[in-house]
């Protein structure tokens, strides 16, 4: 029995390789299409703001508020402007030219005197994340030079003032890069893999070439096992270049082991690669085939898998669809390999749901044959 097998199955990988070597457009999606991927959207996407700009309105100039003014100009994240009235500055961010209003006030210097300054910061609220960066950035701008004055003056701390000393675990240096490349790798490894075996049994359909299996002693479980091997590989290979990309171009840390991220890396290749034959072994065209690989794997692994919202913010039956995407289980387990360390417990969770979704799509796509082979 088991040298019958390994008979068959080596006809069918050759079979299987051959066709994967001849089809360059496979080849180029397989090999080429990850890196570009990794390297535009690693270096393209990003939610930090590193040039925020700030119109300064003040009402009357003082030597406080030129220091003011000053400080924003320091800031390495900020580009302030001076506007001589309010007005103007408010067309200035109606027309997009500045993220944010900051007025001075005209007591502003006897307010500061007396420890009881007040400012106004109005926010361009069309980037809900550039607001709220410009206003971190604009707070910490003036904290730092009120902090510089108070000691130039040799004046005591108010005793309302409260220090807050800050940290962030997992991502101390606050680079969203951190949080989006480990991200990347589960969209790249959910499109390379999907849209690399979606194809395959649908243009066999097409060309006629699946005709040919009907009259051999194939079995359809042998059919799928040749037909991921090669691609398999292909995705070995871009789990290898998204990492080593990863540590050496974008400065992610991996804090858990090599074993726990590559091992959880290949489970969720295999499932995407299971869901693109799946897909294909129940299509009647490469078009068909090419249209719900692109619904059912990539679009949902984008919009609710957290790569970008958290899914926590979501209407409960919105969660309650994206805990049914594989892709979302490997977002949390890839993340926290990278950033957290190893968490085998966690590990031991997803790896073992990413198992169900192997077992139930590798007995679909041998179904969708099984019908044909009869």
């Amino acid at each position: 029995m088991m040298p019958e097998f390994l008979m068959r199955f080596r006809a069918l990988l050759k079979k299987e390789s051959r066709q994967l070597i001849r089809d360059k457009s496979s080849l180029a999606i397989g090999l080429l299409l990850p890196v570009v991927l990794i390297l535009l959207f690693g270096y393209g996407l990003s939610f930090d703001l590193s040039n925020g700009r700030v119109g300064v309105v003040a009402e009357e100039p003082s030597p406080q508020s030129r220091q003011l003014m000053s400080g924003l100009q320091g800031s390495r994240y900020l580009s302030a402007q001076q506007y001589s009235n309010y007005p103007e500055a408010v067309a200035a961010i109606k027309n997009d030219e500045i993220d944010a209003i900051l007025v001075i006030p005209a007591t502003f210097a006897a307010d500061s005197a007396q420890g009881q300054a007040h400012l106004q910061l109005l926010l361009n609220g069309r980037s809900t994340s550039i607001a709220s960066a410009m206003q971190g950035y604009v707070s910490g701008a003036i904290a730092a030079t009120s902090a510089i004055q108070a000691e130039r003056q040799h004046a005591g701390a108010p005793a309302a003032m409260v220090t807050v000393e800050q940290r962030m675990w997992f991502n101390e240096s606050s680079n969203s890069t951190w949080y989006l490349v480990p991200g990347l790798i589960v969209l790249i490894l959910t499109l390379i893999g999907a849209f690399l075996t979606c194809l395959l049994i649908a243009r066999e359909r097409e060309r006629g070439t699946l005709e040919a299996l009907f009259v051999t002693p194939v079995r359809p479980f042998e059919l799928v096992l040749a037909k991921l091997a090669p691609y398999f590989v292909i995705g070995m290979i871009d789990i290898a270049v998204c990492l080593t990309a990863s540590y050496f171009l974008f400065d992610v840390p991996m804090r858990a082991s090599m074993l726990a991220i590559f091992s959880a890396s290949l489970m969720y290749l295999l499932v995407s690669l299971l869901l693109g034959l799946a897909i294909s072994g129940y299509s009647s065209s490469q078009f068909q085939a090419s249209q719900i690989a692109l619904l059912a794997s990539f679009m949902p692994a984008l919009m609710l898998s957290g790569f970008v919202f958290d899914t926590r913010n979501l209407p409960m039956a919105v969660q309650a669809v994206s805990h049914v995407l594989p892709a979302t289980h490997f977002m949390t387990l890839i993340k926290t390999l990278f950033l957290g360390g190893d968490d085998w417990a966690l590990w031991l969770k997803e790896c073992g749901i990413l198992m169900i979704y192997v077992i139930v799509l590798a007995a679909a796509s041998a179904r969708s044959l099984k019908k044909q082979l009869r």
